[in-house]
This record gives C-alpha cells, sequence and structure tokens, in this order.
C-alpha cells in the first residue's frame, strides 16, 4: 500500500490540544467490523461490551520527560536534545536527536542547566548522536536528574512548549514502566472506578511493556511502505499476560488491545497456531494492511492523524476501506482527533 492512500481531510479544529477533564466521558465511537455497524456512545459504555473472561491487554510504559534544552559550546547557540534511549549505563552513553543538527559535530560539548555537560562521541544518523554526560554520579543519580529537567516531547500538532500537566495527562492508571517519549494513550480513558467495573463484570486485565520511540511522531517520507525504515522498540511480553491471552482465546473470549502499541506487541512473537509465547527483547513490527492481525480481535483507540503508522495498524485491524469510510464517519460526528481526543472500540 502507499502512504497517500492514508490521507484523509481532517479540520485543524478537530485536533484536540488539551484532553477533558473526565475521560470517561469522552465520546466512543463503536465499529463492528463484521457488519460495519456504527455506535456513537461515551467511552464509560464500554463496560457493556466485555464480559465474563475476556482480557483486556494494557501497556505499562510510562513517559520519560526526554526533552532536554541546553547551550552549545563557545557559540551559546541554542539546541535541544532529544533522549531517545540509555546505551551504556556505566558509561553514561545516551543515543539522542539533536536539533539543529547541521550545528552540532563530533567533539562538541553541550551544556545544560545544574551545570551538566554532554560530549558528542558519535553521529548515528542525519540528524542522532550518541553523547556522553560528564557527571560524576552514577548512571541512576543521572537519570533522575535528567527526569527533573527534562520536558515531556508533545506531537509536532501541538505547536507549544511542554508543561508539566501534559507528564500527567499522558499517564495511565497501568504506567510503571518508564522508557517511552511517545505516549499509549488509548489508555488515558480509563480510571480506577471503571477498571474496577469491569473487573466486577469478570474482565481479566494484562499487561505488556513497550517503550514507544520517536518514530511513532517522525513523518513517514517514502511512498511505498514496504520501503519504510522503522525504529526499533524495546518490548515485554510476560509469562502471565501470555497465558491470559491464550487461554482467552481457546475459550473464543475477546482479547482487546487498548492501543496500537498494544497490537504491535502482541504480533511480534506468535506461534503457527496463532497462540503467543513470553517475549523481551526489541521489535520492529510494522503493522499496515494487508497484514492479517492473528492475536487481539477487539481494539481501543484513539482517532488517528493523516498518514501515521498508529492509523495503518487501525487500518490492519479493521480493514482498509472500512476504516476510511469510518473516520470519515468521526469527522462529519465532530469527534476529537489525536492523542487528546475521542475513542473507538473496534469489536
Amino acid at each position: 500500500m502507499k502512504l497517500s492512500q492514508f490521507d484523509y481531510f481532517l479540520p485543524q479544529e478537530l485536533i484536540a490540544l488539551k484532553p477533558i477533564k473526565d475521560r470517561q466521558n469522552d465520546r466512543l465511537l463503536i465499529l463492528h467490523k463484521g457488519t460495519g455497524e456504527i455506535e456513537h456512545r461515551l467511552f464509560k459504555d464500554i463496560i457493556e461490551y466485555f464480559g465474563d473472561g475476556d482480557v483486556m491487554v494494557f501497556n505499562n510504559t510510562k513517559i520519560f520527560p526526554a526533552v532536554l534544552n541546553g547551550k552549545k559550546e563557545k557559540t551559546e547557540a541554542d539546541i535541544e536534545v532529544f533522549l531517545l534511549r540509555e546505551l551504556k549505563p556505566e558509561q553514561k552513553l545516551w543515543d539522542v536527536l539533536v536539533s539543529p543538527a547541521r550545528k552540532i559535530r563530533i567533539g562538541n560539548k553541550l551544556y545544560f542547566e545544574n551545570d551538566l555537560v554532554a560530549e558528542v562521541i558519535d553521529n548515528t544518523t542525519s540528524r542522532g548522536r550518541t553523547i556522553r554526560f560528564l557527571y560524576n554520579g552514577d548512571s541512576e543519580d543521572l537519570k533522575a536528574k535528567l527526569k527533573k529537567m527534562g520536558a515531556v516531547p508533545l506531537p509536532p500538532f501541538i505547536n507549544r512548549e511542554s508543561k508539566p500537566e501534559d507528564l500527567k495527562h499522558y499517564q495511565t492508571p497501568f504506567s510503571k514502566n518508564e522508557g517511552a517519549v511517545a505516549a499509549p494513550t488509548a489508555g488515558s480513558h480509563f480510571d480506577e472506578i471503571l477498571l474496577k467495573r469491569l473487573q466486577i463484570n469478570g474482565v481479566y486485565f494484562a499487561e505488556i511493556t513497550l517503550h514507544a520511540g520517536i518514530g511513532n511522531y517522525m513523518k513517514i517520507e517514502v511512498e511505498d511502505l514496504s520501503k519504510h525504515k522503522v525504529d526499533s522498540e524495546q518490548v515485554v511480553l510476560p509469562k502471565r499476560t501470555v497465558e491470559l491471552v491464550n487461554n482467552a482465546k481457546d475459550q473464543k473470549k475477546r482479547v482487546c488491545a487498548v492501543g496500537t502499541t498494544v497490537v504491535k506487541t502482541l504480533e511480534t512473537p506468535v506461534t503457527t497456531l496463532d497462540r503467543i509465547d513470553p517475549f523481551e527483547g526489541w521489535t520492529v513490527q510494522f503493522i499496515y494492511p494487508p497484514f492479517r492481525i492473528r492475536i487481539p480481535n477487539a481494539l481501543i483507540s484513539n482517532f488517528q492523524l493523516p498518514q501515521t503508522p498508529m492509523l495503518m495498524t487501525v487500518a490492519a485491524f479493521g480493514g482498509y476501506r472500512l476504516i476510511m469510510k469510518t473516520y470519515e464517519e468521526a469527522v462529519k460526528n465532530e469527534y476529537r482527533f489525536g492523542p487528546f481526543g475521542d475513542a473507538m472500540l473496534i469489536i
């Protein structure tokens, strides 16, 4: 498929720039993919669609405030450093993106607040760099310092500086394993009350970890999607989740992926019998039509923006034509799009 096939008309005013106060009252479009029927509900009504033995799988990753602002040595030019991943904790090496990249060379020193200094030691891509923090404390002390200094990375369409409350908005009730730079926002619609009601209905909760990376924000540059290079992302699929998911499939219950990152994780270690095994490592899974989704049979997702990999995953799950038609219906009914917006349930 081609990148241009995932473009659609989206009025700017439908992109949500902040969440509503009570996210249970976000709107919920329910798509029955077998018939194409659409229902318009509120998110709290989702309890009516799940019952005894069904499994909801959440991504328990936690956003890391990964954006640092600093100065280049000598010229004192403003630079932005986006922390992608820690490479070697004992050496305090990090893989980063630097902007503006053209001004940064190997050997340059970068100065941040609180007298923190880093040295550029390698070029990894045209924008990427490897830096070493010149810090006397251990790696955990450094990480705590970076967390205190850093800002939450916002999607490019939110054209403002990050605020402290953004970190709270992006976390979900399951957030615990820090390491993501992009938020698994489908889980943000849940709160403790709704989760308890689902549990009373007999729904099981399972967790995976996928530390969503910067590739979720970056524009796809190729028209032929088979030529798109995917950034690797760290994944943990624990034994308990594997047991719950495989048992639910054996019992013909619903296995609901809460977000496209969960789909990506569940589809990484699939066996020939369409079951999953425990897995810990890295994934470069890129899901777009006509990819056949084999594990989850329900999906909760926010309304994704045009030409994004998340929209492509939703289209693979629900079927390209049906999803694009449904998105037209969502625009017509003025649903709110993006990570702070409304949700859809595909069953």
